[in-house]
């Protein structure tokens, strides 16, 4: 098999968690641009006729969607056992999905912190620990969370995503090192400042945003469309030998 060859998803399907816009949808349509299908899930994904059926269908791949609200237990467990009752245990499983809500410290509720935690660090350990029991049975797996530059720094104003986004760092290295020699690959990405809306209100704020631009050695905020080729290495047999690793997509911002 030659390099390209490793690259290529034909015959793989890969759930996408978080697809219905930015990031995730992006990563779905690299996915499916190296051959996969997808299992597309968000909380207010639609059903029929999403920008992400479009994109995914149109490259010739199947796209199955679903809803699930990753902030509701029940709701979590009943998504699971749906795509495990229609499509069985995906190839490649994407934890994308995640909030954030911004607050002081001081001034941050319970209610933040419990959301922000629930859907970003709870509900993706259910996932991986759900499909990946499978994925070690069978001997095969790739999962890939999505981690955070505040997966290394602090943030400010928001403590609960940086605290969900620190231990997914974690939670990739701890799965890795009870599953890497049983055929499963963990690894996570971990996006700098991108053009989504999570980052709207930086981007607005003339004077954080020029801050923000000043650090990256690339000049610019990122694009949800350079997620791609990383999704796609790690989904793919190109990386059998990585495992517990936490690829930093920046533009440089971590080499300051």
């Amino acid at each position: 098999m030659n390099i390209l060859e490793k690259f290529s998803l034909k015959g793989k399907t890969a759930l996408v968690s978080g697809v219905r816009r930015g990031i995730g949808l992006a990563m779905a349509e690299g996915l499916a641009e190296a051959g996969a299908d997808i299992i597309g899930v968000s909380a207010s994904l639609e059903l029929s006729g999403s920008e992400a059926e479009k994109k995914i269908t149109a490259l010739g791949r199947k796209f199955y969607a679903y809803q699930c609200d990753f902030k509701d237990r029940k709701s979590l467990y009943q998504f699971i056992a749906t795509v495990k009752k229609e499509h069985g245990t995906p190839d490649i499983l994407v934890n994308n999905a995640g909030t954030i809500l911004r607050k002081p410290a001081a001034e941050h509720p319970d209610e933040f912190w419990d959301e922000v935690i629930e859907v970003n660090l709870n509900s993706q350990f259910i996932m991986a620990r759900e499909f990946g029991k499978e994925m070690v049975a069978r001997g095969y797996g790739k999962i890939i969370f999505t981690a955070s530059l505040l997966t290394f720094q602090g943030g400010i104003n928001v403590p609960g995503y940086a605290a969900s986004k620190g231990a997914i760092g974690q939670l990739t290295m701890a799965l890795s090192n009870e599953w890497a020699g049983k055929g499963v690959n963990i690894n996570a990405i971990a996006p700098g400042y991108i053009e989504t809306d999570n980052t709207a209100a930086l981007r607005a704020d003339e004077n954080r945003n020029a801050a923000i631009l000043a650090r990256i050695p690339q000049g610019r905020w990122g694009k949800p469309e350079d997620f791609k080729g990383p999704v796609v290495f790690l989904a793919s047999s190109a990386s059998d030998y990585m495992n517990g690793h936490i690829m930093v997509v920046d533009g440089g911002w971590m080499g300051r």
